[in-house]
């Protein structure tokens, strides 16, 4: 190759690394395009309920997964000797990127995703009206960056008896955006 060809080779290279690792450090975002929504879902515990209820929720789509028939999710609804919600890293040789925090914020007052803090390994105890955080697993993005996805929930029932919860929920579908309010995220 002809000292040219290669040296701009090397300079299209080192561009295109400084524009991914921008759009890594969320600084290049591509506009959103998906509002963000309030949604209401029901799981039922992955343990003593039929085979066939879901149990797992997905915020890439986002989708109620069937625990039974997908590993693909970000966290699990279980009741053992309480209510608890399961991040994916919680069961052995699944990811751990997902992730679940509590907030003390109520659930119409948050309004921002944080980046960091999220338990990714193990159970987070909840209750009727407790306000979570929710990572997602990494996904590649339309512009070719890895970004996670945000998402705030908030438990509205758990019934010990028919072994399910009901929440509601928001989840930015818009990658690197950590905004949680009803819209077109702006940041």
């Amino acid at each position: 190759m002809p000292s040219r060809c290669r040296f701009a080779a090397c300079l299209t290279a080192v561009a295109g690394l400084a524009v991914l690792g921008a759009c890594g450090a969320g600084q290049i975002l591509a506009n959103p395009t998906i509002p963000n929504t309030v949604d209401t879902v029901t799981l039922y515990a992955l343990r003593g309920t039929d085979v066939g209820t879901p149990s797992a929720y997905a915020l890439i789509g986002p989708q109620i997964v069937y625990a039974d028939r997908s590993i693909v999710f970000d966290f699990v609804f279980n009741i053992d000797s309480q209510p608890a919600l399961l991040p994916s890293g919680a069961f052995p040789g699944l990811q751990k990127t997902s992730g679940l925090q509590k907030s003390n914020t109520s659930f119409g007052n948050l309004t921002d995703a944080p980046r960091d803090g999220y338990v990714v390994d193990r159970a987070l105890p909840i209750s009727a009206g407790t306000v979570a955080l929710v990572r997602s697993r990494s996904q590649i993005c339309p512009d070719g960056s890895t970004f996670s996805l945000y998402a705030k929930l908030h438990v509205l029932a758990i019934d010990l008896t028919a072994r399910t919860m009901q929440f509601e929920v928001t989840v930015d579908q818009n990658c690197g955006y950590l905004e949680l309010t009803p819209g077109l995220p702006t940041h």
